[in-house]
């Protein structure tokens, strides 16, 4: 297994963990005032919003929250002016990490993230020491009962880069502009998308063998998304099959 699959892996399993939906809720609305307000309302015309919205319907956040959301991104309707803000660290073992924020206190979500990384001895960075080894990619999560072959075909003929098995699904890999025609070409061949976005992956995974260690990195990862500004954690940790089901026990 590649080391961004693995990645994905982990990150897989600890989606399926989450907290609360309405945790999650939240997190959603605050993408979709900002996609609103930096590109408009226009769910045509924006593509950012637009995949903003769909992520919300695929997770259930109701049709009138979503439109509210969009009118305070707009303006017509009062609301916090959140900011995107990217933090970038070092976890335990030198895993290196980005936490992407929205935030409508710069001084606060700065503290609580210098905070969260010191007690887990971490450290953040300058801006630009980590963020280079990452990379944005589109990243499809297709239903695993497809045919390897069959939608392998549909993949490279729309730009695909890579199609792995994470967990009991193909994770597909392209460039940033292959979304829609990598989506729609999948779907047309008659094969079901659970998921489909845009993120910054790893473009190397650093090894970690150690459970002890491994546990301060799970540690890390789990107190940041804790926070209420922080909307991703990125990191390029890869903790081997027999290590990770320790963690697990």
């Amino acid at each position: 297994m590649s080391g961004h699959s693995k990645w994905a892996t982990i990150k897989h399993k600890k989606g399926a963990q989450d907290k609360a939906r309405g945790k999650l809720f939240a997190k959603l609305i605050r993408q979709i005032e900002v996609a609103a307000r930096e590109g408009g309302g226009d769910l045509g015309s924006n593509a950012n919003l637009r995949s903003m919205v769909q992520k919300a319907r695929d997770n259930s956040v109701p049709a009138t929250t979503i439109d509210r959301a969009i009118k305070r991104g707009t303006g017509e309707l009062e609301g916090v002016r959140y900011e995107a803000i990217t933090y970038e660290g070092y976890g335990p073992g030198g895993v290196a990490v980005l936490v992407e924020c929205l935030s409508d206190n710069r001084n606060r979500t700065g503290a609580d993230v210098r905070s969260v990384f010191s007690k887990a001895g971490g450290s953040l960075a300058e801006p630009g020491a980590v963020s280079w080894q990452f990379s944005r990619k589109v990243v499809i999560v297709v239903d695993g009962s497809a045919p390897e072959e069959e939608l392998m075909l549909a993949v490279l003929g729309a730009g695909g880069e890579d199609l792995v098995r994470v967990e009991a699904d193909w994770q597909v890999t392209a460039p940033p502009t292959a979304l829609a025609e990598l989506k729609a070409a999948i779907e047309g061949a008659g094969f079901a998308v659970r998921s489909a976005e845009v993120e910054l992956v790893p473009q190397s995974t650093l090894a970690i063998d150690d459970l002890g260690e491994a546990r301060k990195v799970l540690r890390l990862v789990d107190a940041l998304e804790d926070l209420d500004d922080v909307q991703n954690v990125i990191a390029n940790y890869d903790i081997p099959d027999e290590v990770f089901e320790e963690l697990d026990d």
